[in-house]
């Protein structure tokens, strides 16, 4: 299912304060995600015009990284191509809570390497003339899901139907420390079936 904009989607959109309104903008629904926290990570957007069309589909594999990490690049991406096409006025989707609430100056910016993205981005932010973030729900923001996963898959050099094949069991080990399991030096794709067995004695 599409997470396609139409015009009457665009309630809103200059809600910046003092913005100077344009008849051309764009919307990009964006994601970001890794497999281990941190682990395989990547992001997507995509981005449309203001009469719902199409324009890019971004996507890259940024290695070993954080989801939030990964989300924050997605919103940079955006910026960047608005920036770059001549678009000064743009509404950005996510399912990142924390990521919009950061943005909006809501919550602080506490990690060193988030901290560096998140001023990059209202550095960019502050050459637009308008700009909204809004938080979606994930089953909103689908078609950026999808290219985030297809980014990790790449630099996994995981084929796109990967996932359905059978993976061959394999045994790691762990500890439980207050009923959470915490793997020794290992991390597991999200998805993976675990059964836990007791140490030996």
């Amino acid at each position: 299912m599409s997470n396609r904009p139409t015009p009457d989607d665009d309630h809103g959109l200059f809600d910046r304060p003092n913005p100077r309104t344009s008849a051309h903008y764009l919307v990009a629904h964006i994601d970001g995600g890794a497999r281990g926290n941190p682990g395989p990570a990547g992001f997507g957007a995509v981005v449309y015009d203001e009469t719902g069309r199409t324009v890019a589909e971004l996507s890259e594999y940024l290695g070993k990284q954080t989801n939030n990490y990964a989300e924050y690049s997605g919103l940079l991406a955006s910026l960047t191509y608005a920036l770059q096409n001549g678009c000064t006025s743009l509404k950005v989707f996510s399912d990142s809570e924390l990521m919009v609430k950061q943005i909006k100056g809501q919550y602080k910016v506490n990690n060193p390497a988030l901290k560096e993205l998140h001023g990059r981005a209202r550095g960019m932010i502050q050459r637009l003339d308008s700009f909204v973030i809004t938080h979606v729900l994930r089953e909103k923001n689908r078609d950026a899901d999808r290219l985030a996963n297809q980014a990790m898959d790449r630099g996994m050099k995981r084929s796109p139907d990967a996932a359905s094949q059978p993976v061959a069991p394999r045994e790691v080990n762990g500890v439980v420390r207050d009923g959470v399991v915490e793997f020794l030096g290992t991390t597991l794709p999200n998805g993976t079936f675990v059964k836990i067995r007791p140490a030996k004695p």
